[in-house]
């Protein structure tokens, strides 16, 4: 009986404080700090061999040295790996490949890891329960071509130009190209940012860059012909750049319980966070952001902050700053499959139809899918299950385009391919926080969610997120992303001046736009509930210079309540929506007990498309 209490007792001990992690300094493996040596070798035969002596399940953690780390594409491993929304190009050198791992700290305690050339900084594929935590990612030479407005000669269509220290250049035949190591490029556009602010310059979205008849005047000082924009006042900071993203700074592939604490992203030549196929992330105080306010770059990543693509579980961000990036903060969705041939009753062929998204695994046996008609984004009613999944143009996932389905249940007869039906996995949708966020200064829009699971999205400042700040998308005819918001609250944000800038789906400060060919001919909505307030936005602060508050596209189930709407001076009105709320073929709104410092106008305020007067409830004070 005592030995039965002791053991008992054991037990309990062993649930309230689990083992303890064991600590390894990685310099007693040959890592050295500040030095200029390539790191990668000896941090990879590191892991290894920790990983080879420790036989327990216990957490390991590894810690570095704190410095400064360097990492070069020569000698770094190479993989081969299909990102989501980035460049299919292979193999890619890995500075730090994390893989199959499981219980693994890795501590940078505040240590900075450069890479040069072109390369993928970290990979996380097949870990389970890894946390990567204290350390910031940078490029030494970034891709991107900083450039300061010196004088703007409209007259003679020249632009006076200071190249930024760091950018290495050359000018031949009059045609100035920025390069690195194993890269070189002519800037094909650019994002104008005020010299001061840091804002983007208003009005001003994507930039033509003219550096083909370039003029060396003085080191670093450049004439650029042909160039004619009378926004770029001296001042102005130009951020030059292609349309290429090959890489994230992070790559998380098919992993769980995954957390990413205090780490700053400073540059990457794709997507800060890239995220696929992985059940439950935390991002907590992880940044894509400068150094601080005497940074003298004024950009970070070459597209979005963070990107999630066909995760579950749930996707958390929390107190995160994200600034100075060529897209969007956050971006959370899955991946329409194309039917591309009926087999059978039970069995379809189903591709990858975007030129940046195929190549890894789509889903499993068992897994739930619905079936949407892709021009009018109407979802069939009946569900089903993968009976089975297999590549149809490849031996594995890796490299796949074109997959073979097998369903449990018979499919609907209406199924065929010349009728344009997408496929979505619905067991691959996550639920999402994000909340004390700080997105600002940023091109295109601020967050984007398409999740059916809960989505909330509470105190997070969007400041001068150039387009719109919030969108709920959908879309099964070009980025090919899904899915429906059937469940999401928006509360408590701050959003200030919005649409200073106009990109793709920016509509108003908040834009609910699924992208649907034949509106018209549409019977089901796509967002929202049947009976319920499926989107919710309350208790939120509007401070604008323009009109458009709210954009909503086939919705049924929306509430814009007890929220606050600001104007101010600080831009001219320029968006072509004139009106704080536009609906397109909506059911069931209710705006009401919100303040307004212009008085709100029921009949001036609110424009309908295919929608019926008695579907708009508003309960407004006059």
């Amino acid at each position: 009986m005592k030995y039965s209490f002791i053991l008992l007792f054991a037990l309990l001990i062993a649930t309230i404080f689990p083992s303890q992690a064991k600590n390894y300094d990685l310099g007693k493996y040959g890592l050295k700090p500040d030095s200029r040596e390539n790191s990668a070798l000896l941090l990879s035969s590191a892991i290894q061999k920790i990983v080879r002596e420790h036989h327990s399940n216990s957490p390991v953690v590894l810690q570095f040295p704190e410095g400064t780390y360097h990492f070069y594409p020569t000698a770094a491993l190479e993989r081969e790996y299909y990102i989501s929304n980035h460049d299919q190009n292979n193999p890619k050198q890995v500075g730090i490949p994390l893989e199959g791992l499981k219980n693994v700290i890795l501590d940078g305690k505040g240590s900075e890891f450069i890479f040069h050339g072109r390369m993928l900084p970290i990979s996380i594929v097949n870990c389970e329960n890894c946390t990567l935590r204290n350390f910031s990612v940078d490029f030494e030479n970034p891709h991107i071509t900083q450039m300061k407005v010196v004088a703007n000669d409209t007259a003679q269509n020249r632009i006076t130009l200071e190249i930024a220290p760091w950018v290495d250049y050359k000018i031949t035949d009059g045609v100035f190209s920025a390069r690195g190591e194993g890269w070189e490029h002519t800037p094909q556009g650019c994002i104008a940012f005020d010299g001061i602010t840091r804002h983007i310059i208003y009005n001003t979205s994507d930039q033509g860059v003219y550096l083909k008849q370039v003029e060396e005047i003085a080191p670093r000082t450049i004439i650029a012909s042909g160039w004619k924009q009378p926004k770029l006042v001296p001042g102005t900071v130009i951020a030059g750049r292609t349309w290429h993203r090959p890489t994230p700074g992070i790559f998380a592939h098919q992993s769980d319980n995954t957390e990413l604490k205090n780490i700053k992203i400073h540059y990457a030549e794709g997507m800060g966070l890239l995220a696929q196929l992985c059940h439950n992330i935390t991002l907590e105080h992880f940044g894509i952001c400068l150094k601080g306010k005497n940074d003298p770059r004024y950009f970070t990543t070459q597209a979005d902050a963070t990107h999630f693509s066909g995760c579950k579980g749930k996707i958390i961000s929390t107190n995160g700053l994200y600034e100075g990036m060529m897209d969007d903060a956050i971006n959370i969705h899955g991946t329409y499959l194309k039917v591309t041939e009926r087999v059978d009753d039970h069995t379809l062929t189903a591709a990858y139809m975007h030129s940046q998204s195929w190549g890894f695994k789509w889903g499993d046996p068992g897994d739930s899918v619905q079936f949407i008609r892709s021009k009018t984004m109407e979802i069939l009613d009946a569900r089903n299950t993968i009976a089975s999944i297999v590549p149809a143009d490849a031996p594995t996932d890796k490299g796949t385009k074109l997959f073979r389905i097998r369903f449990t249940n018979p499919i609907d007869a209406t199924i065929q391919p010349e009728g344009n039906f997408g496929i979505e996995n619905l067991t691959w949708t996550p639920e999402v926080q994000f909340t004390h966020n700080i997105i600002r200064n940023n091109r295109a829009r601020g967050a984007l969610f398409s999740t059916p699971r809960k989505t909330v999205v509470t105190h997070n400042l969007f400041d001068h997120t150039s387009g719109t700040a919030i969108l709920l998308c959908g879309d099964c005819n070009g980025w090919y992303e899904t899915g429906a918001c059937r469940d999401i609250l928006i509360k408590n944000n701050t959003f200030i001046n919005a649409l200073t800038n106009m990109f793709q789906f920016t509509n108003a400060v908040i834009s609910i736009y699924p992208e649907i060919p034949d509106l018209v001919r549409q019977k089901k909505f796509f967002h929202g509930q049947d009976g319920k307030a499926g989107i919710v936005i309350e208790g939120n602060r509007f401070e604008t210079f323009d009109r458009p508050l709210l954009y909503a596209k086939s919705v049924q189930g929306l509430v814009f309540r007890n929220n606050t709407v600001l104007h101010n001076q600080d831009f001219p009105a320029f968006h072509w929506n004139k009106y704080p709320f536009l609906f397109e073929k909506v059911a069931n709104i209710m705006i009401s007990n919100n303040t307004f410092d212009i008085p709100f106008n029921r009949e001036k305020d609110i424009r309908l498309n295919y929608t019926d007067e008695e579907e708009i409830h508003v309960e407004q004070k006059q």
